[in-house]
């Protein structure tokens, strides 16, 4: 399982200590604001096809996509 957790940057080298020395986790290391950024928006966007998968919300085509160019 992978787990995200945000830690206040003036917090963040002892954070990364104790989740390092726990010897159950297997890999820590830190995220960019930019990466956080785009793993956000992905995760929206999973989101957003499930739910049009399910009929719940409509999408925009490609061509009303190309239309708003």
């Amino acid at each position: 399982m992978k787990v995200i957790v945000e830690i206040p940057d003036n917090e963040a080298t002892f954070g990364m200590k104790v989740l390092k020395s726990l010897t159950f986790i297997k890999k820590a290391k830190p995220m960019s604001d930019s990466a956080a950024k785009l793993w956000d928006e992905l995760k929206e966007a999973a989101e957003q096809v499930r739910l049009h998968k399910q009929g719940k919300i409509k999408l925009k085509t490609a061509q009303d996509l190309l239309d708003e160019l």
